[in-house]
């Protein structure tokens, strides 16, 4: 790993309280619209907390895949795993894209120089945000592709989101259950499901190439940080969850994306 990415030390009011509650604000915020909350994780990492770019990606890969391990049983409980697994064919169509979209993003993460990186992580903030709004303001409907035309589109679009995923250290929820719905017709809650089972092992081969670069290095040298962020993800989502639907969503989510677009602008003129 270049100098540029190493970690940058913490300042000292950066305790274990502090890390818990940022995971547990940023929990809630995600929990409330129904995701992990890793797109508003990764701006607290590098504003807040003063962690370099890829450094920042890592962790926040590392929180995320403990919020998907520990969100997976719930959903399979809301959701009968006969049921998920007889959409088996789905998930495999989107694994076949995403996983070579985890390694091809993780590689371009770990040659970017560190100014490249802020940006591209700036310009993807947007696209999330931009994706939140139009996501939870419409009702997505099927395009009802014939096979021939969605085994292709669903590999292309998990490349996609396999790409995005690893960059920005995100499970991919928010980009897998629209284009679940939309490519393959599944409803909502079977879609959130199947995302899940996708994010996974997209987020582990994200994680295998990390480790090539020194990944693993940098989250042993933070691993109770890490920890104690995770678990703070974990309380406030499960809170968040709690709340879902008490703020109307023509109220929170442009909140939401402003929030996201306004982390963007920093991350952009970070230097």
């Amino acid at each position: 790993m270049s100098t540029d990415r190493t970690l940058r030390p913490f300042r000292p009011t950066h305790s274990a309280p502090v890390a818990f509650g940022a995971g547990a604000v940023i929990g809630v915020l995600g929990g409330m619209i129904g995701l992990g909350g890793a797109e508003f994780r990764l701006p607290l990492l590098i504003g807040l907390f003063g962690f370099a770019a890829l450094s920042a990606v890592i962790l926040n890969k590392a929180m995320s895949l403990v919020v998907v391990l520990v969100a997976l049983p719930a959903r399979l409980v809301a959701v009968p795993a006969a049921e998920v697994a007889a959409r088996w064919p789905v998930a495999v169509n989107l694994l076949a894209g995403s996983l070579l979209g985890a390694w091809a993003g993780a590689s371009w993460a770990v040659r970017m120089r560190g100014t490249t990186l802020y940006k591209v992580l700036a310009a993807l903030m947007a696209v999330m945000a931009a994706g939140l709004v139009v996501t939870h303001t419409t009702t997505p409907e099927g395009l009802a592709l014939p096979l021939w035309a969605q085994v292709p589109a669903g590999v292309a679009a998990g490349f996609g989101i396999g790409v995005v995923a690893a960059i920005m250290g995100v499970a991919g929820g928010e980009l897998l259950i629209p284009t679940i719905v939309l490519l393959f017709g599944e409803d909502i809650k079977t879609a959130g499901s199947l995302s899940l089972l996708v994010s996974l092992p997209t987020m582990l081969v994200a994680f295998a190439r990390y480790s090539r670069d020194g990944g693993f290095a940098v989250l042993g040298a933070h691993l109770r940080f890490t920890a104690v962020m995770a678990a703070g993800s974990i309380a406030g989502a499960l809170l968040g969850g709690l709340l879902l639907g008490v703020f109307p969503d023509l109220v929170l989510i442009p909140v939401l994306a402003v929030i996201l677009l306004v982390s963007a602008v920093k991350l952009a003129r970070h230097d």
